[in-house]
């Protein structure tokens, strides 16, 4: 035990009473036994608090924090990383269920990596399988080219394991974008991920989920919305032109100009076409023939005015 490394999993929970207990429990049933789980909860009004305590007391390795204030999802999640006395983390959300094998598995892989990630099972709220997984969506990634990242992602957070001086390259996590993303792109900038094909999460899809990677709810957005959307995805491709200075740098840099200059205009065909000719890496992810991914590229051309107009 004592050659194995210590794992933090960092866990951040927010009236999570439903589905709290399965992913407590399924923690607790882990082969690799050679942890610690931070909670960290955002000040819960229902029974969280209650059920948080109750295991605390059954086992040492829990530790529990409370926010006083409501700090909202990726702030938690900066708290309860922080808090991680590991080099390896393991992210951990309140309502799926862990395969018993989840830790071992990843920490045998992890190596010379910054980040492992494996694929997950979707399962409805009363936990039945919806015979569908993570990578019947993405194609999954291994290396270490960040641009992979730009547009799309294939490493959920609940499926990581990383290590502490890529959180701590990433701190804080830039608001209005998704965290897991962001780990992911950082990851690869300064190393390599891998992954394993096996689904050792249940990922529990229901109305309260903060992503909807299977599209399930409403998705029309209005004028001023798909405006803004422009604008955060520039201000994301010069967040990463920032933060990644190796041989990716110059692509992504030439992506947020260009992004820029398609924004003030209705159609700006130079960044679908930068886009086209590197999809063998912007769009790696994307499980679609390349037909798809030549008009994923062309509509990612059209600028504010064409939103405007309704295109």
């Amino acid at each position: 035990m004592e050659n194995r490394p210590l794992i933090s999993i960092a866990l951040c929970t927010y009236n999570g009473s439903v589905f709290l207990r399965e992913q407590l429990d399924s923690i607790l049933r882990q082969r690799y036994t050679h942890w610690e789980l931070v909670v960290v909860d955002d000040s819960s009004t229902d029974s969280t608090r209650g059920i948080l305590e109750e295991y605390a007391t059954r086992d040492a390795r829990i530790s529990l924090h409370y926010n006083q204030q409501n700090l909202g999802y990726n702030k938690n999640f900066e708290k309860a990383l922080g808090l991680c006395r590991s080099g390896l983390i393991a992210i951990c959300d309140q309502d799926d269920i862990w395969h018993p094998e989840k830790l071992e598995k990843q920490v045998q892989l992890i190596g010379e990596n910054n980040l492992i990630y494996h694929d997950s099972e979707f399962i409805d709220p009363e936990g039945q399988s919806m015979n569908r997984r993570i990578s019947d969506k993405l194609n999954f990634y291994r290396g270490d080219k960040p641009e992979v990242f730009l547009f799309l992602n294939c490493v959920s957070g609940h499926s990581m394991l990383v290590k502490k001086e890529v959180v701590q390259k990433s701190l804080p996590f830039p608001a209005d974008f998704h965290y897991d993303q962001w780990l992911a792109f950082n990851a690869a900038c300064s190393g390599s991920i891998d992954f394993l094909p096996q689904a050792l999460v249940k990922y529990r899809q229901h109305a309260g989920n903060n992503t909807d990677i299977l599209a399930l709810k409403p998705s029309g957005k209005s004028v001023d919305q798909k405006i803004e959307a422009l604008q955060r995805e520039s201000d994301w491709l010069g967040l990463c032109a920032m933060q990644c200075k190796g041989e990716a740098h110059g692509l992504i840099q030439a992506l947020y100009h260009r992004s820029l200059r398609r924004n003030k205009r209705y159609f700006d065909a130079a960044f679908g076409i930068l886009i086209w000719k590197h999809r063998d890496t912007l769009l790696r992810l994307l499980k679609k023939p390349d037909s798809s991914k030549f008009f994923y590229a062309l509509r990612k051309s059209w600028g504010a005015k064409a939103k405007i107009t309704g295109k």
